[in-house]
Formats: C-alpha cells, structure tokens, sequence
C-alpha cells in the first residue's frame, strides 16, 4: 500500500514537475491531467469521516435520549408537571435530530479550512476544464472531469455533516444549559452527571474526526503544494473560497486585482491620522510615549484573555464546553478513539546469566496493550526463552522455554508508572511443541514493581520495568526474585 501511494505521488509530481519553467497556460494544461487515483484517496477520506460523523450522532443521540428518559421520570416524582413542561416528547425531539442529519444545510455554522482549500482547488481545476471545453455537453463527458464532479459533491456532503453535527452540539449544549437550571432549583444537580457525559463524549468525538481530516495525506498536501504555484489560482481563492466569503480578502473586490476592497476602505483612518490625533491629545514627549505603550500592551492583553475565552466557550472553535460548564469528572480521552487506536504495542527482553545446569537465556517477549484510560493499561502477551550457550566459546542456540503473559500498567506521575501481571512459564528446555502439553511443568509468577517510558520518536517510546516475583519462592526449583526488563512500545 505505501509503495503505491508513493508511486501515484512520483506520477502526479511528475505531471507537474515543469509548471515553473514553463508559461501560465502550458502549466495548466499539465495541471488538469493529475492521476484520476488521488480524486478516489480525497473521496475515501472524506466518505470515512462522514460515515464515522453519521454512525457516532446517532448513537450519542440514543444514549442522551435514555437519559433524558430517566431524568424525566425522576423530576417526574417530585413535580409532574414540571417534568411534563422540561421535557415533553423526548423520543419526538431527539428522532427529529437524527432525520435531520438526512437533510442537507445550505448556510456554514463551521469553518475547515483544510476543506476549504482542497475543494477550492479542485473547483478552480474544474472550471478550467469548462473554460476549455465550452462545446461539451455534459461534464462527464470530460476525461477525468466526471470524478471531479463526484469528489466535490462528496466534499460539500462532508461540509454539510460538519455544519449538522455542530447544530446538534449547539442544541444539546443549550439542553443541558436548560436542564442545570431547572434541576438546581430542586437540588438535584447531581442527576445530571451521567447526561453531561454523554454530551461531552458526543463534542469530544466531533472534535475528534474534524482533526482527522483536517490533518492532510500525503497526496493532498502535493495537490496544494502544486497548485499554489499557479498565479491564476491565488486569484480564484481570493474570489471563490469560503474564506473569502467571510472576509474581504485582497483580490476579492468586483473592481480586480490590484483594487481589493478599494470602496470599502473609504472613510477609514490611516496609521499616520491616528498617530497624529494621538500626538495633537497627548504630546509626543518620552513618557507619554511609553505611557500609551503599557496602556496598549494592557489592552492587548485583555483583548487576548477575551479571544481565548470565546475559543473556549465555542464548539465552533475547537474549544470544549467552556468554563461555565467545565464537566464535573475526570474526561477519559481515550473514549473517543478507535479500537485500533487504543491498543498498544510492545517488546521486551530480560536476560539471566549461565548457570549449574542452564546456559545463558534471554527472555523475548511480544505483547499488545488497551488503553482503558489516560492512566491505564491492560493487555496479554507471550514470551520465548532462547538459550545461548555456556560462553562465548560454546554458543549453542537452544530452546529454553515459553511463557503466557498478562499485565496492567497504571501512571503514577509523569513517565512513572505500578506494574502488575500474572504469568505462567515452562522454563525447560524442550525440542517439540507437544512437550509443552503437560500443564504440570509450568510455573506460575505474579509480579509487581515500577516502570518508567520515555518518548524516543512520535510513535516510539522507550520502556523499563524492575519487577519483583513475589510467588518465586513457591517454586522447585527456586526462580529469579527480581526481573529487570526493557522493551519498546509501538503507538
């Protein structure tokens, strides 16, 4: 799989590889034949965020409609109703969110703008294939042109899941707003934990696949990175893209390049007017200087603190549910990941001097870890023992023995962290598998010590654990006490 997508990188770089030596239009030309491939890795992508987006609302919406059921049924024992006039038809209201989702919205609530450049991009490719082909029919009538058409469609889908998801945010937000108020005045705040869990996990999730997408491959960043360089391209954007519909950018003005938003600068001061208003007020001496300095660093400072708390109020902007309704539990980040995503894998080997009747051994052990929360981990694995020989003059590779393996890690602080596990060893050596049968000659051993990890690359971190075998005076013959083991963990 990687080897092909390198290959359809090598292809479409090589399409392109002379936009800069040649004219605007020769360029083009070029540009307009990339590989058909990279429309289906854009269409994959965004289908496989919608799908998650369309499959995670209706289950979160299942779950908050349960629990709006119950709370209703408790408020239901102290005042009917209230409860009747806070609640109502729950199953109406939360089977008209999920119909909903069906419905295409016309008007953006959200911003992406990695969504916003790759469909600028391939709208500015499209219309230079209608400019060149003004006599064709039909778009799909165009080489390659008919997927193009798909791949946008599929992107302004994309568009319109992200704008639903974040009414639904908005609106269960404004729910649980409502629902604080009236439960407070009962006393009955507390009821509402498992409710406001829910719509946290619902934004958390959201938040989750938006940066998925938003994080580009590596054939969307070449299809930027290439069209960039296209002079007629900054002028689409600045006159086509969603950003520019938001704000004025240069070169969006009906009056043309060059004369960006000319008329709507009219009447607006300049630096230098306001610099003389300042000095005609205040003087121009060095303490006033200064003096309107610290008020203006003051001013930015609080401007700052007021931008930081709308980001964190707003689902709009990434932020979570804002310090007014900060949740009242410890958020488990894993709960928005993947299956895949939360398993961890791992390697580790431990190694035990020659002895009267053992040579020189080493412990290998594979092992594959879930995370169950920030803090946790739990997981099994498997162990062979290799023997080496004697010494250096004997080295004789033999099979020394195998074992099963079960474990959970808890942080402790930082990269520290308690391990415990149970295992079960056959530490003799052996020639066949169907020695390893007799149940009778394995060896059971319960550990517990500390460990540290440390981050060696973004995927790749570093792990030691001193354990001690508290069950190893139990055995005949005697095992080792102490296991020091070091090891690596795979993301």
């Amino acid at each position: 799989m990687q080897i092909s997508k390198l290959l359809i990188v090598f292809l479409f770089s090589s399409c392109f590889y002379s936009l800069s030596a040649q004219d605007t239009s020769d360029g083009l030309d070029k540009f307009i034949s990339f590989p058909d491939k990279i429309f289906s890795a854009i269409d994959k992508k965004s289908n496989a965020v919608e799908e998650k987006l369309t499959s995670q609302t209706e289950k979160y919406l299942s779950r908050i409609a349960k629990q709006e059921n119950r709370l209703k049924k408790k408020l239901y024992k102290k005042d009917s109703l209230l409860a009747q006039s806070v609640f109502g038809d729950i199953q109406s209201k939360y089977n008209t969110l999920k119909s909903n989702q069906k419905t295409l919205i016309n008007y953006a609530n959200t911003y992406s703008g990695h969504l916003d450049s790759i469909t600028t991009a391939l709208g500015f490719v499209k219309n230079i294939n209608i400019l060149k082909h003004k006599n064709v029919q039909s778009l799909a009538n165009i080489p390659q042109l008919g997927h193009l058409e798909k791949t946008l469609q599929n992107l302004n889908g994309l568009k319109n899941k992200f704008n639903q998801t974040e009414q639904i945010s908005n609106y269960l937000q404004q729910r649980q707003q409502l629902l604080k108020e009236q439960f407070q005045k009962l006393g009955m705040v507390k009821e509402l934990k498992k409710f406001r869990k829910q719509v946290y996990y619902y934004q958390a999730q959201v938040k989750e696949y938006k940066e998925i997408f938003e994080d580009p491959n590596k054939l969307e960043a070449k299809l930027m990175e290439v069209v960039t360089k296209i002079p007629a391209f900054k002028d689409f954007f600045a006159k086509n893209s969603e950003l520019a519909s938001l704000f004025a950018l240069p070169g969006s003005s009906p009056f043309g390049p060059g004369q960006a938003g000319a008329a709507s600068l009219q009447g607006l001061q300049t630096r230098a007017s306001v610099n003389q208003a300042l000095i005609d007020r205040f003087g121009a001496g060095p303490d006033v200087t200064q003096a309107l300095q610290q008020n203006v660093q003051a001013a930015q400072g609080q401007l700052n603190e007021l931008k930081s708390r709308v980001y964190s109020l707003s689902p709009s902007f990434g932020g979570g549910q804002g310090e007014a309704d900060m949740p009242d539990f410890k958020p488990n980040n894993q709960k928005t990941k993947g299956f895949l995503q939360r398993l961890e894998l791992g390697t580790n080997i431990q190694s035990q001097k020659a002895r009267m009747f053992s040579p020189v051994t080493s412990d290998i052990g594979l092992s594959v870890g879930y995370k169950l929360n920030d803090k946790s981990i739990i997981g099994i694995g498997a162990s062979y023992k290799v023997g080496w020989g004697r010494n250096w003059d004997n080295i004789n590779i033999t099979h020394q023995g195998v074992g099963l393996r079960s474990f959970i890690d808890y942080n402790l602080k930082g990269s520290l962290f308690i391990s415990g596990g149970y295992e079960q060893n056959y530490r003799s050596e052996f020639n066949s598998i169907d020695q390893l049968k007799g149940y009778s000659a394995w060896q059971i051993s319960g550990l517990v010590g500390l460990g540290k990890k440390y981050q060696i690359s973004k995927k790749l971190k570093g792990e030691m654990k001193l354990l001690w075998d508290f069950m190893s005076y139990e055995q005949v013959p005697r095992t080792q006490a102490v296991v020091f083991r070091i090891g690596y963990n795979f993301k």
